[in-house]
């Protein structure tokens, strides 16, 4: 092992010690449940803000968007960004502050809670279905981040992608069970200031290396469809595609996700004062946009270096393979001496933040429906505080084991897991939230109704309407379709059946009194 490449290790090892003792700090803080899941609602706005983001970005900040861009062109990856970029900053603003008030005010801690609780559902019917749907979705997206890892490593030092992809599992289990929330809340700050570096760097070696972005744009201008939103380009046959109105409203549908990602709007509930929420969404919505950008300017700029030789040819290999990128770029810097290496160190490092920043937060919303919605909720199961923190922390121990299981595979894209589970939380949840707070007249049954026909529509949509329609107007990105049939769902049930009861109205109109 050469000198060099110690020097990349030494700095992911102290960057993975320092995640461990924020783990072992915070876990000191956990006295309840409630610490466990939402940290006692004790987040700063910075911190509300980040861990948001980096959490919600995840490795397909740093692997799959620039992984898209460079064997696709700008269509596909833009447009994506620009819907992600318009739903962080509605979601912040028309969201985050009426969940936080909603939620103190019924006693919710977890998503499904707040459904609940919100429709007055004493039997539990919604907190089932809905703890069910985040255990669905979120194992294959866990798995993504798992993914990440394995081809991290495996890329770096060319050990087996299942040994280094369980190992790199284990860590992230490690501080997720110990700290809890704030501990997953604070190592997301971290990571996402690394994630933030690391993209920097890269951007801007990869300028340095093809002498500027002019020579960046001129190198695939040529390529027909590359730079073209409305086509597209495929690197393996060199042709252009074709991407149109559908195309681009599909793709921006992306941005509905963020109206029902639970470990986004935990931060939303969690953050200790409502009134500093306007911060935090500035800063969300300016690092989103920038983080972003940048992703897909360094897929343009990787063509220009895996045409001089500077990174592998993506171009006769899996789609997936052009999302080690980042790793590639990493590798070349570390080869520059030893304040390089740590440089390429802490960019693998990045790469490592921003799996870890989400995986973290979806393994605690995961474990918060198994063992607090179901088990204490649904089945009546009666637990201690203390016992309740050992089922937290051996449901996210399960769950990760599950993931692990269905990351075995080296070749699975990340950007297309996070985007099928991306989908299925969008549509499950999404117009629930919105439903929820925002019409006084929703009720049970519609909630209900919206939650299956989101749910059931993605699978319906992704594996069958798609595969069938395949090329025609129908095959579009599965979020939208699911979106809108929930969102009728929700509104037809809602008027066909009993309004709901005079309290529940009561305190809705409390809590629009109190967010104006």
């Amino acid at each position: 092992m050469s000198s060099l490449l110690i020097c990349n290790l030494a700095t992911i090892g102290v960057y993975l010690i320092v995640m461990i003792i924020i783990g072992f700090v915070f876990s000191k803080k956990n006295q309840k449940s409630d610490d466990f899941y939402l940290g006692g609602r004790r987040l700063g706005p910075l911190v509300t803000a980040m861990s948001a983001e980096a959490s919600d970005m995840s490795s397909w900040l740093l692997m799959g968007l620039p992984g898209v861009a460079l064997i696709s062109g700008l269509a596909e990856a833009t447009w994506t960004a620009i819907g992600l970029a318009v739903g962080t900053y509605l979601n912040w603003l028309f969201v985050a502050k009426r969940l936080r008030i909603y939620t103190q005010k019924i006693g919710a801690f977890t998503l499904p809670d707040f459904f609940s609780k919100r429709f007055g559902d004493d039997k539990k019917i919604i907190t089932l279905i809905a703890s069910l749907f985040i255990a669905i979705f979120f194992v294959p997206y866990t798995a993504s981040g798992f993914a990440a890892c394995g081809k991290l490593f495996s890329s770096l030092l060319g050990w087996d992608y299942v040994t280094v992809m369980i190992l790199s599992a284990a860590v992230i289990v490690l501080y997720c069970t110990l700290g809890g929330f704030l501990a997953a809340s604070t190592t997301d700050f971290i990571q996402s200031i690394i994630m933030t570096i690391a993209l920097i760097v890269v951007l801007g070696f990869g300028e340095g290396t093809v002498r500027g972005m002019d020579n960046v744009f001129n190198n695939v201008r040529g390529l027909d469809g590359f730079l073209d939103l409305f086509k597209g380009y495929n690197i393996a046959d060199n042709t252009a595609g074709s991407y149109g109105a559908l195309p681009v409203a599909s793709t921006l549908a992306w941005g509905l996700g963020y109206f029902g990602m639970p470990h986004i709007l935990l931060r939303f509930m969690a953050i200790e004062d409502k009134n500093k929420l306007k911060l935090s969404r500035r800063v969300a919505s300016v690092w989103v946009v920038i983080s972003m950008g940048v992703a897909v300017l360094i897929g343009v700029c990787g063509y220009s270096m895996m045409r001089a030789g500077i990174v592998p040819d993506y171009a006769g290999a899996s789609g997936a393979a052009s999302e080690t990128i980042i790793i590639d770029v990493a590798k070349v810097i570390s080869q520059y001496g030893y304040i390089p290496a740590i440089v390429g160190g802490l960019i693998l490092a990045g790469i490592l933040a921003s799996t870890m920043s989400t995986a973290d937060s979806q393994l605690l919303a995961a474990a918060s429906a198994i063992s607090q919605n179901l088990m204490q909720e649904v089945f009546k199961m009666k637990m201690s505080e203390k016992k309740s923190l050992w089922v937290a922390r051996s449901s996210v121990i399960i769950i990760s084991v599950i993931a692990v299981f269905l990351a075995l595979n080296p070749d699975s894209s990340v950007f297309r897991i996070v985007s099928f589970a991306w989908a299925g939380f969008g549509a499950t949840f999404g117009p629930v939230v919105l439903f929820g707070l925002f019409w006084k007249r929703t009720n049970k049954q519609g909630i209900i109704a919206g939650m299956l026909t989101g749910g059931i529509m993605i699978f319906v949509w992704k594996f069958v309407i798609r595969s069938v329609c395949a090329g025609t107007i129908l095959d579009i990105y599965e979020l939208l379709p699911a979106f809108i049939l929930a969102c009728i769902a929700i509104l037809a049930v809602s008027l066909a059946t009993k309004a709901p009861s005079k309290e529940i109205t009561d305190t809705f109109d409390e809590v629009v009194k109190e967010v104006k």
